[in-house]
């Protein structure tokens, strides 16, 4: 008896300890798995954050100490003339406005056509819908090089020329057929109880869209309204074509027309670039929470 009942003895406490170990093991290959990626992502961000601290050295710096020392170097002193320059030469306040004005209406205006379209196409499932879709994505793809010719004519036709509205006219339907390829999707997958319900009590149309769809979708309405605004905020060639004066011109011409044929005031160029960067930064950190929540709650449904 006392021979067979040793081995059992001394084999059973023996089990926890390897669940333990196996466990400890697991743990520190986590914890240097979290350590790794942590270092990972602390590299991408200075990596990222390098060009924004080398513009604001050179905004904050003299044209001869930038041509003596360089552009790592660090500034002696505050040299705030490069933004003076920058805000009398091309009167910036006039570009900042021209710029959150053609902003603001294509992101309203491109959110709301995308709506329209994408409930059309989703949830009243026209015919040739596939079709459709792929034509808006093929439409989003077109480079805006084979598009400014004809668009110019029909801007200098319609008396558009040199009017800010031909650039909102422009973008609105460019924005929009991203919106409508994206909201389309969505919306084909939306729950046909819930319009089926609508439907019986009495709703049309128009009350399913507002009551019903847009609630639901008002998340991915916002993230789109932010890209929008953004990648309008961005946009040089169409704008810089069609509008021709400088009161009607945005911040990214503004920016451009520091550079000359033979010489750049490195200064004053990366002071104009901060500055223009700022409205678009304030932007984003103001609408982030809505950006969060838009992505947020897509990736739910």
């Amino acid at each position: 008896m006392s021979t067979l009942t040793a081995p059992a003895s001394t084999t059973a406490p023996s089990a926890p300890k390897k669940v333990r170990a196996s466990r400890q093991d697991e743990r520190h290959r986590r914890g240097v798995a979290r350590w790794f990626v942590l270092s990972a992502a602390v590299v991408v961000a200075l990596v990222i954050l390098a060009p924004f601290v080398i513009m604001v050295l050179n905004a904050l710096k003299s044209p001869q100490e930038y041509s003596q020392d360089g552009p790592l170097s660090l500034p002696s002193h505050l040299y705030l003339d490069g933004v003076v320059n920058f805000w009398e030469r091309t009167e910036f306040p006039v570009k900042l406005w021209n710029s959150f004005f053609i902003s603001g209406v294509v992101a309203v205006l491109g959110t709301l056509l995308s709506l329209l379209n994408a409930y059309a196409i989703g949830v009243g499932r026209i015919k040739g819908r596939l079709w459709i879709v792929t034509l808006f994505l093929l439409a989003n793809m077109l480079p805006q090089e084979a598009l400014i010719y004809p668009l110019f004519d029909m801007a200098q036709k319609v008396g558009l020329s040199n009017s800010p509205w031909s650039v909102i006219i422009i973008f609105t339907v460019i924005q929009s057929a991203f919106g409508t390829y994206l909201l389309a999707s969505v919306l084909g997958t939306f729950p046909p109880a819930l319009l089926e319900a609508a439907a019986l009590d009495g709703a049309g149309r128009w009350r399913i869209l507002w009551r019903v769809v847009f609630p639901i979708v008002r998340p991915t309405l916002g993230v789109l309204m932010i890209f929008f605004f953004i990648w309008t905020w961005n946009e040089f060639f169409i704008p810089l074509v069609m509008l021709t004066t400088g009161d009607t011109q945005t911040v990214p011409i503004a920016l451009a027309s520091l550079q000359g044929d033979r010489m750049m005031d490195a200064p004053t160029t990366n002071a104009g670039a901060l500055i223009s960067l700022l409205p678009a930064l304030v932007f984003f950190l103001i609408f982030q929470r809505t950006l969060t929540r838009g992505v947020t709650a897509g990736s739910v449904k």
